[in-house]
C-alpha cells in the first residue's frame, strides 16, 4: 500500500501492512511499525522511531529538527509509541543534545489540527491535544491530560496526569495533577471531577482528590504545609499520590 508517488530513503524501514500517500516523504534513519498509515503530503524526518497503527493525516511534519539556536544538525531522536493519532498539519520537533537528546510520545494520544510538540518534550499516554496547542521545548505533558485549543505551553513546564486546560490558556508554571486551569496566565480552577468519573475514580477518591485541591489552593498554606496535610491524606487515599508528587518535583513552581 505504497503509492508510487510517495518518497521514500530506501534506508527507512516500514513494517508489514504500512500505508504511505501520495507525495509524502519518508526521510533516512526512519522506522515505522505495523499498520501504521501515513496519508498524503507528511513530511517524516529521522532519526525517528514510529510504532504500531498510528495514523498520521495530510501536511504533518514529524521529526524535523527544533529551530532552537542551540541545535546544530546533531543526530538527536523522536520517539513516537503506538496507536496514536495525529492530524492534520501538527509539527513535531526532534530532541536536543542539550537536554535529552529524544522528544518522546507514548501511546493512545490524538493529537488534533496544527498541535505543535517542541524538542525534548515528553507526552505520556492516553493524551488529548486539541487544535493549536503548543509545547514548547522541554514540557512534560502526563497521562490522561487534555489540552483545550490555543493552549499555550512554556519551556520546561509540567502538566501533571488528568489535567484540563481551558480553551486559550497560557501556562508559564507547573499544573498540579488532577487541576484543572484556564486562562491568561492560566489559574487553577478545580479538580478535572468530570474526566476523573469518566476514568472509574470512585466518589470517596474524586472528594478526597478535591479536598487536597482545597488544601492546596483554599487554605493559603505554603506548599510545604499544604504537602505535610496531603501526606495524611494519603494515608487512607493512594489517588492523592501524584499531587504530592507533582509539588515535590515541580521546578517552576505551581499555577495559582
Amino acid at each position: 500500500m505504497i503509492d508510487p508517488r510517495a518518497i521514500i530513503d530506501p534506508s527507512a524501514k516500514l513494517g508489514a501492512n504500512v500505508d504511505v500517500g501520495p507525495w509524502s516523504i519518508i526521510g533516512p534513519d526512519v522506522e515505522i511499525g505495523d499498520n501504521t498509515v501515513v496519508e498524503s503530503h507528511v513530511v517524516i524526518k529521522g532519526p525517528t522511531v514510529i510504532g504500531q497503527n498510528n495514523r498520521i493525516y495530510q501536511f504533518a511534519t514529524v521529526g524535523e529538527g527544533t529551530p532552537d539556536l542551540k541545535y546544530q544538525g546533531e543526530p538527536t531522536r523522536l520517539v513516537i509509541g503506538d496507536n496514536n493519532v495525529i492530524r492534520e498539519g501538527v509539527t513535531i520537533h526532534r530532541g536536543t543534545v542539550q537536554d535529552r537528546n529524544e522528544t518522546t510520545i507514548g501511546n493512545d494520544n490524538l493529537l488534533m489540527a496544527y498541535v505543535h510538540v517542541g524538542h525534548d518534550s515528553v507526552i505520556g499516554n492516553h493524551c488529548v491535544l486539541v487544535n493549536n496547542a503548543s509545547l514548547a521545548g522541554h514540557v512534560h505533558v502526563d497521562d490522561w491530560a487534555i489540552l483545550g485549543g490555543y493552549t499555550l505551553i512554556h519551556q520546561f513546564c509540567r502538566i501533571g496526569a488528568h489535567c484540563f486546560t481551558g480553551m486559550g490558556s497560557a501556562i508559564g508554571k507547573d499544573v498540579p495533577a488532577y487541576v484543572m486551569v484556564t486562562g491568561n496566565p492560566a489559574s487553577a480552577k478545580s479538580i478535572n471531577a468530570e474526566g476523573l468519573r469518566r476514568r472509574g475514580f470512585n466518589k470517596d477518591e474524586i472528594a478526597t482528590i478535591n479536598k487536597a485541591f482545597k488544601l492546596v489552593y483554599r487554605r493559603g498554606l505554603t506548599v510545604d504545609e499544604a504537602l505535610a496535610e496531603l501526606t495524611k491524606l494519603a494515608e487512607n487515599c493512594s489517588a492523592v499520590l501524584p499531587i504530592i508528587e507533582s509539588l515535590k518535583t515541580s521546578s517552576r513552581g505551581i499555577v495559582r
